[in-house]
């Protein structure tokens, strides 16, 4: 199999700033926009065995520092988009279908449960792998089973009994990630199911910056108490570095307000952990992934 024979499309020296929704980040030395689970395989079995890659979905729960990537950006969304009920109630979800996809899908299909999806802003890719949760749910409390794919190109399926899941994290092997999930939820009433997913969303839109450049959640809330809180009692609200802002309307969220750097955004990440961890001796944890040069 060679380059010229795969059906995705491979570009070199990608702004990736225009795949975060932070809208930071330097270039990506190559990003693979692949057509299908199978073309994804064996664009990976033509990949040198030491090249970096980089999976991105949404973009919304990563920090791709100035420099960028040198490897090589393998770009989900829109591509692997595969969304359907199949037999047992089970819904299958490419990794590159977005969360909020998924949650209204499922409720015009009949099911309950899976509402809390349309309120985590990626897709089911990065869900599975951090376990991404809003509103007292996390995504792996309803998988069945996922799709995942090696370094190799190999397909294979996984349960979530082979996972050490928590909060904000699953620990899996090495060089091996999710192209899919199977999904269980509870038959229920179509109509209370799309009501709920308009409630939690209002609900998201009044306590959070939404239609802001920004990441979601920044830091992991720790045991007993929530970070907005603590960062808001550390009088962050509004606090600056360059183009980075703490956002005014939910402390443990930092906007993008049109002129942020990367290095911005990280050393008030890192200006927020100082003061919390001075103020209240509890040392955050961030929920985004820093990646890149």
């Amino acid at each position: 199999m060679t380059e010229n024979t795969l059906r995705g499309q491979l570009q070199e020296n990608v702004n990736l700033s225009e795949w975060t929704t932070w809208r930071v980040g330097g270039l990506a030395k190559r990003c693979y926009f692949p057509a299908d689970k199978e073309d994804l395989a064996a664009f990976l079995k033509t990949c040198p065995k030491d090249e970096p890659l980089l999976w991105l979905g949404l973009g919304s729960n990563t920090l791709i520092r100035d420099k960028g990537i040198k490897g090589t950006v393998i770009i989900t969304q829109g591509h692997l988009k595969q969304l359907a009920e199949l037999e047992d109630d089970i819904i299958r979800a490419e990794a590159g279908v977005s969360c909020a996809q998924v949650a209204r899908f499922s409720a015009r299909a009949g099911y309950e449960h899976g509402e809390f999806l349309a309120g985590i802003p990626g897709t089911i890719g990065g869900a599975l792998a951090m376990n991404a949760g809003c509103f007292g749910r996390q995504t792996w409390e309803q998988v069945v089973a996922v799709e995942v794919i090696d370094r190799e190109g190999n397909i294979r399926i996984r349960t979530p009994q082979e996972y050490t899941i928590a909060y904000r994290e699953v620990t899996r092997p090495a060089e091996e990630w999710f192209i899919a999930a199977h999904f269980k939820f509870v038959r229920g009433n179509k109509e209370v199911a799309l009501a709920t997913i308009k409630e939690l969303l209002d609900k998201r839109a009044n306590s959070q910056p939404t239609g802001k450049a920004c990441c979601g959640s920044v830091f992991r809330n720790p045991p007993g108490d929530f970070s907005g809180r603590l960062i808001e009692a550390s009088g962050l609200k509004g606090f600056s570095i360059g183009g980075a802002e703490v956002s005014p309307k939910h402390a443990n969220f930092i906007i993008n307000t049109g002129t942020a750097t990367a290095r911005d955004i990280e050393l008030l990440m890192a200006h927020v952990q100082a003061e919390v961890l001075r103020l209240h001796g509890v040392q955050l944890q961030p929920e985004v992934h820093i990646v890149g040069e």
